[in-house]
C-alpha cells in the first residue's frame, strides 16, 4: 500500500486492472447467448525456428489465483469508467457472489521447457462458466504478456546454447556448456519482474547469471533450491578507485581476497577480472608477466574479461596474449586450451558475435573451452512480442448451444491468418508436435497439452529442474 497525497493507494495487482483499456468494452460485443469462447496463444514464426515454452506457471500463481474480491471490483471500476471504457459490474460481481471469487476459467498448456517448433500451439485457453464468455479475451493481454516474453528470451538463451555448444563439440568440451552464457541483463531490462522472469527463461538453458532476481523467481514460481551461479568478480569502480598506477595492486587484491587456495574472504576457483579499465594489451601483459606466479600460486582460474573494442578482435588479441605468457595444453580434439586463465567477453554480445568470436578463435586454433560469455541488454531486454510474432487469437466460440469457428484471414497479411475451431497440439507418432482439431485426437500418439489451471487453481504444477530437463532433451 502507498500513500500520496494523504491517499491511500493500491497496487494494480488484482486481474480486472490487467487489460488492455477496449477489452472493457468487449463484454457485450459477442453474439447474443454466447456461453463459451476458446482461444489459443502461439508463436506465428520470427527470428528462430523454434520456441522454448516458458513463464506462465509463474503468473498463474502469482496472479490468477488471487480470488476476486468487492473491493477489487469498487477499485477498478472509477479507473475504468475515468479511462471513458464501460465497466462490467454484474460479471465481476457474478464472479465474486456466484463462484467465491474463483476465475471461471480453464488453461491447458504445453510443460514448460518444451521446445516446440513456430506456428503451433502452446496453450488453450476457455471459460468454464456459460454466463462468462466475456473472461476469456478480457485475459488476453496478461495472458498473452505471461508467456511471450518469458518464451521469447528462453528461445533467446537456447539459441546461444546451440550456436556454444557447437563449437564446443568441434574443439572443446561439451559437458562445460553450462556456464559458458552469463546473465549479466538485470540493470537493463524494465522492471525488477522483468528481471526475474526473463533471467529465470535463461536459466532454463544456463547456470550462470548474475542476476539474483532471476534466481529468487526460480525458487518461488517453480521450487528451485538455487537454479543460477555466480563467482567473484571485479568492475571498473574496483579497479579504478586503486587509481591508474593501482591496476596491479587491484588484481593482487583479487587473488589475495578469493584465491582458492589463499582467499582471506572465501576461495573461488574462478575470479572474473575486468581488465580494460584502461590498456586491456597491458593488462594481458600484467596478468602474464607480474602476476604470473601470483595466479599459479593462488590456485584459482583467472577470467580476464574485456569489456570494449570489437569484440571477435580483441578475445583473440587477448588469448595470444595470454598463451604466449601462461601457455597451452592440446586438447584430444588438437585445439589450444589456456593454462591457469580464461577469458570472458560481456560486451557487444549477440548471436552473430558469440559466432565471430568462437570462429576467430578455433581458425587460430583456440578451443572455444577458453572463452565465455557475458550478455545482458540482448538477452532479456532486446526482444518484443514480434520477435517471435506472438498472438492469442479466439479459435471457436459456442452460441445457441452450437460451436462454431472463428478464425481471421486479412487479405493483406496471410502471416496472420489464425487457427479455427478446438484446436490443440498433438504429439504423432514420429515424436512430431502437430496442431489438429481435438476432434481428430486418434489420428496422434497423444496430446501434448495438460490442464494447468482450472476455475482459480493450478494444476499439474511443474518443478524446475522438469524444466530444465524439457528443454535439454533437444541436446540428446
Amino acid at each position: 500500500m502507498l500513500k500520496r497525497r494523504n491517499k491511500e493507494i493500491k497496487l494494480p495487482d488484482s486481474i480486472i486492472l490487467m487489460s488492455d483499456s477496449y477489452k472493457y468494452s468487449q463484454f457485450v460485443q459477442y453474439p447474443k447467448n454466447t456461453t463459451r469462447v476458446r482461444s489459443y496463444i502461439e508463436s506465428r514464426g520470427g527470428d528462430w525456428d523454434e520456441t522454448v515454452m516458458f513463464g506462465l506457471q509463474a503468473f498463474m500463481l502469482r496472479y490468477l489465483t488471487v480470488k476476486v474480491t468487492h473491493e477489487m471490483i469498487n477499485e477498478a471500476e472509477p479507473i475504468v469508467l475515468g479511462n471513458g471504457e464501460p465497466f462490467n459490474r454484474a460479471g465481476w460481481e457474478y464472479i465474486v457472489d456466484v463462484l467465491g471469487g474463483k476465475l471461471p476459467l480453464t488453461i491447458k498448456a504445453l510443460p514448460e521447457g518444451t521446445v516446440v517448433e513456430t506456428q503451433q500451439v502452446l496453450a488453450v485457453v476457455e471459460n468454464t462458466d456459460d454466463n462468462c464468455a466475456w473472461l476469456t479475451s478480457f485475459c488476453e493481454t496478461a495472458l498473452l504478456r505471461a508467456v511471450w516474453y518469458g518464451t521469447t528470451v528462453a528461445t533467446n538463451s537456447f539459441v546461444s546454447k546451440k550456436i556454444i555448444l557447437e563449437a564446443l563439440i568441434e574443439s572443446g568440451t561439451p559437458g562445460d556448456i553450462a556456464f559458458k552464457l552469463n546473465d549479466f541483463g538485470a540493470r537493463g531490462v524494465s522492471s525488477h519482474e522483468s528481471a526475474g522472469i526473463g533471467g529465470a527463461g535463461h536459466l532454463v538453458n544456463f547456470m550462470g547469471s548474475d542476476n539474483i532476481e532471476a534466481v529468487v523467481h526460480a525458487r518461488n514460481f517453480y521450487d528451485a533450491t538455487i537454479a543460477g551461479f555466480s563467482i567473484p568478480a571485479m568492475e571498473h569502480s574496483t579497479v579504478t578507485s586503486w587509481g591508474r598506477n593501482g591496476e596491479e595492486a587491484s588484481f593482487r587484491n583479487m587473488l589475495k581476497q578469493f584465491g582458492m587456495k589463499i582467499g582471506l574472504t572465501s576461495n573461488s576457483p574462478l575470479i572474473a577480472c575486468v581488465s580494460d579499465s584502461y590498456d586491456i594489451y597491458k593488462a594481458c601483459e600484467l596478468w602474464g608477466t607480474k602476476l604470473k606466479q601470483d595466479v599459479i600460486a593462488s590456485g584459482s582460474v583467472i577470467v580476464v574479461r574485456p569489456d570494449s573494442g570489437y569484440p571477435a578482435d580483441v578475445v583473440l588479441d587477448c588469448l595470444k596474449i595470454l598463451a604466449k605468457h601462461f601457455g597451452t595444453v592440446r586438447n584430444e580434439k588438437g585445439f589450444k586450451v589456456l593454462n591457469n586463465v580464461r577469458v570472458i567477453q560481456g560486451d557487444g554480445i549477440d548471436h552473430d558475435m558469440i559466432r565471430s568470436i568462437l570462429n576467430i578463435a578455433t581458425i587460430n586454433g583456440f578451443s572455444a573451452d577458453n572463452i565465455a560469455f557475458g550478455q545482458g541488454g540482448a538477452l532479456l531486454q532486446q526482444v518484443n512480442r514480434d520477435t517471435l510474432r506472438f498472438a492469442m487469437k479466439c479459435s471457436a466460440l459456442k452460441a445457441d448451444g452450437v460451436w462454431i469457428d472463428v478464425f481471421k484471414d486479412p487479405i493483406t497479411d496471410k502471416g496472420k491468418v489464425s487457427k479455427k475451431g478446438a484446436v490443440t497440439l498433438f504429439r504423432d507418432y514420429d515424436g512430431k508436435f502437430v496442431s489438429d482439431l481435438e476432434a481428430n485426437a486418434a489420428q496422434y500418439i497423444e496430446e501434448a497439452l495438460i490442464t494447468v489451471f482450472e476455475n482459480g487453481e493450478t494444476m499439474n504444477e511443474i518443478y524446475w529442474e522438469d524444466v530444465v530437463a524439457n528443454a535439454a532433451k533437444y541436446f540428446q
